[in-house]
């Protein structure tokens, strides 16, 4: 002890540091899946066991890309890096720990193998991976919905069958005239010439006008 100790006690002893986890990137869960996968392939777990994890291993890769909609601090969020990186490795490697034969033949929970057990548990995952799958998708059509209403209440009208209008303060382009042709002109009605009429003689006697015949063309005589 040295005299600083001795004079002012010792120090007090500092609590040691507890890291903190860094949150999994995209990329560390979709390593943890092909992890998953590889070692159930190694195992050469049963077909219906490996149908059910591929099930699981599938939506996790369409939703991992997709988490950001969910937010970091949601629960949903959370189950599904839990799933890649916990309840799936967890659930494998527990069964591969057990002996083959006596694990898909000896009853160990009401009646149930662990390989039934197993199964349960995959298809419980399943069944939570495709609820959060179906959230996301759901919450980005509620959002091209609300979006189509509010284009609709902006620009459109009912009786339009929903087509965009626009305002009558708005002016429409101005359409590109089409060259007129000149009228055709109107045929004029042929005139078709007429015998004049012969002159008219009067008599004396009545002053009526008479009308003097001339003989035909060629039987003068």
């Amino acid at each position: 002890m040295g005299i600083g100790e001795w004079l002012f006690g010792g120090r007090e002893e500092q609590a040691p540091v507890t890291p903190i986890p860094r949150v999994p990137t995209a990329d560390d869960l979709l390593a943890a899946v092909d992890r998953v996968e590889a070692m159930a392939v190694a195992g050469k777990v049963r077909p219906e066991v490996l149908a059910r994890l591929r099930r699981v291993t599938k939506t996790v890769r369409e939703t991992i890309p997709r988490m950001d909609r969910l937010g970091g601090g949601s629960t949903q969020a959370y189950h599904v890096m839990a799933t890649a990186t916990d309840y799936l490795p967890e659930a494998i490697g527990g069964y591969l720990r057990l002996p083959r034969e006596w694990a898909d033949s000896r009853p160990v929970d009401r009646g149930k193998t662990p390989l039934m057990i197993l199964v349960d548990q995959l298809d419980l995952l399943g069944r939570t991976m495709d609820r959060v799958f179906d959230a996301i998708n759901r919450a980005d059509a509620e959002a091209l919905v609300i979006h189509g209403r509010f284009l609709q209440e902006k620009f459109g009208h009912a009786s339009t069958g929903g087509e965009l209008a626009l305002g009558s303060a708005t002016p429409l382009p101005t359409m590109p005239t089409t060259p007129t042709m000149p009228p055709a002109p109107t045929p004029t009605a042929t005139q078709t010439p007429t015998a004049p009429t012969p002159p008219a003689t009067q008599t004396p006697a009545t002053g009526t006008p008479q009308v003097r015949l001339q003989p035909p063309i060629g039987r003068q005589g």
